[in-house]
């Protein structure tokens, strides 16, 4: 019976990671029409793009390693912030602002000792062997 539900997640995990891969590129195709079709690039519109490659990446490393790096979602999270404080513009608030910056900064923060720890861990492992 065990086996029969690990089979069943493991077949409903792959199943979604290609939902979540069509339809990342289904919106990198739809924004790319939608480039071609406006004859324009803004910064907000590369930053999009590049949340779309990091979803896919985060994809393709979670179909090969079968672990999901901690790091990449925080990725994600700093650039959605940054595009979120460029399409608002001038005409917000200032301390909204600064919250946001605040946010990726703590969200930088983050990555960079997952990184440290990681690289740690690594080279624990390394001298364990």
């Amino acid at each position: 019976m065990e086996t029969l539900i690990q089979r069943s997640f493991v077949i409903g995990e792959k199943v979604l990671l290609v939902i979540i891969a069509l339809l990342t590129s289904v919106a990198v195709i739809l924004e790319l029409t939608e480039l071609v079709t406006t004859q324009s690039v803004r910064l907000a519109d590369l930053l999009l793009l590049f949340i779309y490659l990091e979803v896919f990446g985060m994809v393709v490393a979670y179909y090969r390693a079968h672990t999901l790096p901690v790091t990449l979602p925080v990725l994600i999270a700093i650039t959605a912030l940054t595009r979120l404080i460029i399409l608002q513009g001038k005409d917000f608030d200032p301390s909204i602002l600064l919250f946001e910056a605040g946010a990726i900064f703590l969200l930088a923060i983050s990555f960079a000792v997952l990184t440290w720890a990681n690289t740690k861990n690594k080279k624990t492992e390394t001298i364990d062997r």
